[in-house]
Parts: C-alpha cells; sequence; structure tokens
C-alpha cells in the first residue's frame, strides 16, 4: 500500500484536455454504445501514504455526449440524467490500496443524488514533465456499474425479447492529472 515513487505529496488537479471520461452500454442486445463527458473536475491530494491521499471528482451530466445528438438530448433529460434537477454526478474516494502500477481505488458515487459504493481498478500510468515545466501524472480507471441502482431506470420493450438498453454500464478512465505548484 505504497504511493509510487514519482507520484509526490502535493494537490493534483485534473487536466480534462489530456484526459477522458467515457461509457459502453449495451444497445439492443446486439452493439454497444459509446460516449463521453466533456465536463469534469478532480482534485487529488497526494499524502506521504495511500491512506493519506483524497480524491474527489465532479462531472457536470449535461456535458453528456455519445455523438448522436437525439440520444444526447434524450439521456440529459429526465427519462435518465434530468441535468436541470442532477446537474452534476460526484466520486469521493474512501480507500486507496495497491502499489506498483496497480491499485484499487473504494469510493462514493453519486449519480441523479443516489450515492453507492463502487471499486475502479487503476493502473498508474506514471509521471512526466511536460516541455512547459508541468509534471503529470497518468491513470486509466475502470468499473461496471447498475444503471438502476442509481435511478437510471428507463428502458424499452424490445419485440423479439429483451429490453433496449442494458443495466450494466461500463465506466473508462483516462485520466492526466497536474501537480499544482
Amino acid at each position: 500500500m505504497t504511493l509510487p515513487t514519482e507520484l509526490t505529496a502535493g494537490t493534483w488537479t485534473l487536466d480534462l484536455a489530456h484526459s477522458e471520461i467515457g461509457f459502453t452500454v449495451r444497445h439492443a442486445g446486439i452493439s454497444k454504445v459509446r460516449g463521453r463527458f466533456t465536463d469534469a473536475t478532480a482534485e487529488a491530494r497526494v499524502g506521504d501514504s495511500l491512506a493519506n491521499s483524497t480524491l474527489h471528482a465532479v462531472v457536470k451530466t449535461a456535458s453528456f455526449d455519445s455523438g448522436d445528438a437525439n440520444r444526447d438530448q434524450h439521456v440529459r433529460g429526465a427519462d435518465f440524467f434530468d441535468v436541470d434537477q442532477y446537474p452534476e454526478m460526484k466520486f469521493r474516494a474512501t480507500s486507496i490500496e495497491g502499489s506498483g502500477e496497480e491499485y484499487t481505488l473504494t469510493g462514493d458515487l453519486t449519480i441523479r443524488d443516489i450515492t453507492k459504493p463502487v471499486e475502479l481498478e487503476v493502473e498508474f500510468t506514471g509521471v512526466a514533465v511536460d516541455p512547459f515545466g508541468a509534471t503529470r501524472a497518468g491513470f486509466t480507471a475502470e468499473t461496471v456499474i447498475s444503471r438502476k441502482e442509481f435511478g437510471l431506470t428507463w428502458n424499452a420493450a424490445l419485440a423479439a425479447g429483451g429490453l433496449l438498453v442494458s443495466d450494466k454500464v461500463k465506466i473508462e478512465l483516462d485520466a492526466a492529472l497536474v501537480k499544482q505548484a
């Protein structure tokens, strides 16, 4: 349960221009729909150990983008995210365990004001100083959630049986964090 040696103590913030917050959900039982959120913030406060480190992230639900304007409008509406009533999804880490490149990040995920514990499998991809002098850390993470557990219950029955949208949603993160001076 030790920090990667390259990850130094301090405050690190999400560089959204070099990160992606994505998802995959099965559609009509035969294909996958992928999308992302384009507006988010995150702050990690790295202490001298994992136990003394924190992470908090906020995603703006109105930034949902699947590449299809009609679908995006529906998902932003009351059937799914209801962005007017629930403008943010939040994640707050409760524990971080692991070492080297592999970690498990446990935390509370809040969607539509419903909070549930989730575990993300995290890979630490390294630290680098960019040409402008900024120190950056890279991470990938993924988890699978049940959308129904977060009040995202809208669906439609298919004529051949089954449902239009699967319950399981795979969340995939590719994050660059920048150390603050």
